[in-house]
């Protein structure tokens, strides 16, 4: 079944609070009038589905942190394809239920998922059960199970799953439709979607009827055979108090979303950054703790990643998201060693840090704390929270490259006091510019430092009721006053329009510092494939801010940039204003046309206002370019700036050495090329002059930011062991002001910032015999960091010919882009084979250079074929279907998600033939099973394709016939009622 758009909070929803309001623990009022209610509807009848964001029977996996994931059925390793040979060898082993729930409780896991009734496990049922068609123990496990969770303060629920595709993946059927015929007295067919679904309906309602304690189903996505028979609302009246979790779906009647595997995030463990659902949805991240093999145990010693598994586990405690680890549970029931020994260091290694994790939320977020994600100098973590706020905890995941010091986001928090979390020490800090600076750390983890502030709140914000918000555009029922009414529970939408305005009334003209944003976390935070579905980052890239005294004259921006596409809040600093109204101008997202779902979209919950930053300036932060231990000369000066460091930076630094601050001990430890980073304001480009040691000048352009609005530019500097001058002035007329400096090591190797590179046409292209000429178009953004030097340009082979010059830029800054086309010519001749045509970008970052490539293959139709084209080709429109790997399709990928519905669709345009008439039309797929292409013609009629397959990575062809039209055609591959077949590429013979 294909997913749904992602959940959205509809009108009407119970307001959620906002930071500062009342705890947690009085969300619930009303709780025992709420069960009853629910009782009643039990009594009355199945309730219809309705989306409970938040309802009482799910408190106890709010206050959770994890669960244990477990899948461990009849073909766990060694396979077993006899019921009753496996429940001997698992009984025979020494299975014991309370060993499962003691290794939970050294993860401090509050739950179990038990997956034996699994579609690649056998189907078994670790149950004695009256229904027969598939394999079903004598033993009672799973009330042996959910008895010993019981006892120990530890919930179980059950997986079932939809699917019966892989009933006979070993050669051997394990689905006995005449069992199950026999039972129910009419024909069923265990191996179709509606005869399974008919199977599981049953035995839902045997587990609800015979195992009150279980606290509810882990659904392995859906069967229409079970939305049509209202399996989820009889489980609502059933079992009122049990929890309903989906896979990869957010489906409104189910409690929580479950978000599968999330791979291929930079840093690896921040798993939130792949995740669709937005706060107070409840939401699991699970995944696998063995780094390879699968989600059963395979018969190998999987290892186990400890970096990745811990910071997966904080991440996502940082995300209000609960870890669901997948262990591999052995026949009988015992973990393989590498996952004991993690277990186990995980029960010594959680305890002192434990008071960060349980029952705490986001921060961030709409439960309020700094803001988490990247740091400085690569430190990388998240925030924590209780209740109101008023505790934060720093989880420091990735420390920062040769630095004692953490720097980071206060979200307008007044820090009062920090501590170092396992060893009580106090930590010096400092704060000023929208920063807080714990200083001196010494004492690092190896995987999560945890500091804990103290705060007195947030300060300098307006309150909601002086703010009003108006917008350029607004989609119904989400209007633009939603952005300043307090609720992160409502948002202000775009309806699809870019650029777009919103425009802020603060009554009369007041101070202001900042913007605090939070959007919608709706999206993950970058392109991705996921189950071939693409998606991308619904948010803002590129703004403009202004600020004005009638809300109508707007004059020049007064802060123009780029914003991160991350996590959390995020902030946009202006300077020292005093106007009555701003508008903040969304010129684009990060979001691109592949992903239709998320293209040109955008959703805010609340736009806060500051007049102002926290201070605590003991202990400042080192390297402050205003600091008494630098010296400075001709006109350098130390000047109020209300965003810089410290609240000061150094100006007058300019026409040459004469004007300049130089810092006496800068000090590293071995000799070597170091990272300087200067952060300065400047009105309009500049550059630095940057003398080490009495060296030659290096220097160091810069861009304009704004008079009272600090950013960085890092270079490269040569420094001794020991204690180093660094001497910084202008040769500019009027250089720029210089907030601090800060010294780390080079970036690795192996490190390139962050882009998106698009190049146009995608996949293999085929050609015919002959010369050919090949439109090529390539675009780059910048996703993070800033390079420097930039080249594009494809490179072709020998004998063949290319028109437009490169494309070049001296440097890129965050969310900027290049793009460039040209016209490749093959040989005179024509190919001879294939032929890879590499785009290359060229650039450098602090003096590294770096090349990113994308290919272009280009290779020769069959002499039997006229057109060919692959499925994931960027000349085609895809709908909301998507292309996933497959290693042994052409190109080395396919569409999958093809029907079910209008949209899920393959388009092909411009198929161009010479001459009207009749055509074989050949389609190149994968299935599992029986299913149907429908093939449309020009928008005619639709013919059906009946296609069937022996497994979704075993291509294969069929072929039917079709009448085009001289000229360009389109042909639409979809199935409007169905689930079709995934589609690797289509070709055309007369």
């Amino acid at each position: 079944m294909r997913l749904p758009p992602p959940f959205r909070s509809g009108p009407g929803r119970r307001r959620l609070r906002s930071p500062g309001a009342a705890s947690r623990s009085r969300r619930f009022a009303g709780v025992a009038l709420a069960l009853a209610l629910a009782l009643v509807a039990a009594l009355l009848g199945a309730p219809p589905a309705s989306a409970e964001v938040e309802h009482p029977r799910q408190q106890w996996m709010r206050d959770s942190t994890a669960g244990l994931f477990l899948h461990w059925g009849m073909f766990t390793a060694p396979a077993h394809t006899d019921c009753a040979a496996w429940e001997r060898d698992v009984t025979a082993g020494g299975w014991n239920a309370d060993y499962w729930v003691d290794e939970a409780k050294k993860l401090r896991a509050s739950y179990i998922v038990l997956a034996t009734f699994h579609s690649r496990l056998g189907y078994a049922r670790p149950w004695p059960s009256a229904i027969p068609g598939s394999c079903a123990t004598e033993r009672d496990f799973l009330g042996e199970l959910v008895a010993a969770g019981k006892a120990k303060g530890v919930r179980v629920m059950l997986y079932m799953t939809d699917d019966p595709q892989w009933h006979n993946e070993l050669g051997v059927e394990t689905l006995d439709s005449a069992a199950y015929s026999a039972y129910k007295g009419q024909q069923v067919d265990l191996t179709t979607r509606d005869g399974f679904g008919m199977y599981s309906y049953d035995l839902f309602h045997e587990v609800m009827d015979n195992y009150p304690d279980l606290s509810g189903f882990w659904i392995d996505n859906d069967n229409a055979y079970w939305e049509k028979n209202k399996l989820y609302e009889q489980i609502r009246a059933e079992r009122p108090s049990w929890l309903l979790s989906n896979n990869n779906e957010d489906t409104p009647i189910m409690d929580t979303v479950s978000n599968e595997q999330k791979t291929g995030i930079t840093p690896a463990y921040d798993y939130p950054q792949a995740t669709f659902t937005p706060m107070p949805r409840l939401t699991e991240a699970d995944y696998k703790l063995p780094t390879a093999g699968a989600w059963w145990y395979d018969g190998k010693d999987n290892a186990v990643d400890y970096g990745l598994s811990i910071g997966r586990y904080v991440a996502n405690a940082g995300s209000s998201i609960k870890s669901l680890m997948a262990e591999t549970a052995m026949v009988n029931g015992r973990f393989p060693p590498s996952q004991e020994k993690f277990n186990d260091f995980m029960d010594g290694w959680l305890p002192s840090i434990w008071s960060s994790l349980q029952g705490a939320e986001g921060g961030g977020y709409m439960y309020g704390g700094m803001q988490p994600g990247f740091w400085n100098d690569g430190a990388h973590g998240v925030i924590t929270v209780d209740d109101d706020a008023r505790t934060q905890y720093v989880h420091v995941l990735t420390r920062p490259k040769g630095q004692d010091t953490v720097r980071l986001r206060d979200n307008g928090y007044r820090v009062t006091e920090v501590t170092d979390v396992r060893t009580g020490k106090r930590m010096e800090f400092s704060q000023s510019g929208g920063y807080l600076s714990i200083l001196g750390i010494d004492a690092w983890d190896t995987y999560d430092t945890v500091f804990k502030a103290r705060t007195a709140g947030q300060q300098h914000f307006y309150k909601s009721s002086v703010v009003k918000a108006s917008a350029s555009a607004a989609k119904e029922g989400h209007p633009a006053g939603n952005l300043v009414d307090g609720d992160y529970t409502t948002y202000w939408d775009s309806d699809g329009n870019q650029p777009v305005s919103v425009t802020l009334d603060l009554g009369k003209r007041r101070k202001v510092a900042y913007l605090a944003v939070n959007q919608t976390e709706w999206s993950p935070t970058h392109a991705r494939e996921s189950f071939g579905r693409p998606e991308d980052s619904a948010r803002i890239m590129n703004y403009q801010v202004y600020a004005g005294k009638d809300g109508k004259n707007w004059g020049e921006p007064v802060r123009s940039g780029a914003m991160r596409s991350a996590r959390g809040v995020q902030f946009i600093d202006l300077g020292t204003q005093n106007s009555r109204y701003l508008k903040l101008e969304v010129l684009n997202t990060w979001s691109g046309s592949q992903a239709p779902p998320f293209f040109e979209q955008l959703r805010i919950d609340e736009v806060r206002v500051a007049s102002d930053y926290p201070r605590h300036t003991a202990g400042g932060l080192p390297l402050e370019a205003e600091s008494k231990h630098n010296d400075r000369s001709g006109k350098a000066r130390s000047s109020q700036c209300t965003a810089c460091s410290g609240a000061k930076q150094v100006t007058g630094l300019g026409g040459g050495s004469r004007s300049s601050v130089t810092y006496r001990d800068v000090e590293v430890a071995e000799s070597g090329d170091y990272r300087l980073q200067l952060d300065y304001t400047t009105a309009a480009a500049s550059s630095f002059a940057v003398r080490v040691n009495g060296g030659a000048p290096i220097t160091a352009p810069v861009d304009a930011t704004g008079l009272e609005v600090p950013e960085g530019k890092a270079i490269a500097v040569p420094l001794r062991a020991g204690s180093n001058t660094v001497e910084v002035f202008s040769d500019a007329e009027r250089g720029p002001g210089l907030d601090r400096i800060a010294v780390g090591p080079m970036p690795p190797a192996s490190y390139v910032p962050k882009t998106t590179m698009t190049v146009d046409p995608a996949g293999v292209v085929w050609v015919g015999p002959g010369q050919q000429s090949l439109k090529v178009s390539a675009k780059l953004r910048l996703d993070e960091d800033s390079v420097d030097n930039v080249r594009m340009a494809p490179t072709v082979p020998a004998g063949w010919t290319i028109e437009g010059a490169p494309v070049t830029a001296s440097s890129l800054r965050l969310g900027q882009t290049i793009t460039g086309s040209w016209t490749i010519t093959g040989p005179p001749a024509g190919q001879s084979g294939p032929a890879q045509i590499p785009v290359k970008v060229d650039f450098q970052t602090v003096g590294l250079p770096h090349t990113i490539t994308k290919m272009v293959p280009v290779q020769v139709r069959p002499a039997d074929r006229i057109f060919m084209r692959e499925a994931e080709s960027s000349q085609n429109v895809l709908g909301s279907a998507g292309p996933t790997s497959c290693s042994r399709c052409s190109g080395g990928q396919k569409v999958r998600n093809l029907g079910g519905s209008s949209d899920a669709f393959v388009r092909f345009d411009d198929v161009v033939v010479d001459s009207a008439g009749e055509y074989q039309l050949f389609i190149d797929y994968t299935v599992n099973g029986d299913r149907s292409f429908l093939v449309t013609v020009n928008d005619g009629t639709a013919i059906e394709a009946p296609v069937s397959g022996v497994g979704n990575d075993t291509p294969a062809t069929t072929s039917v016939s079709v009448s085009l039209q001289a000229g360009s055609n389109t042909i639409k591959i979809h199935n409007d009622e169905d689930s079709a077949p995934d589609l690797d590429r289509l070709s055309l013979s007369r």
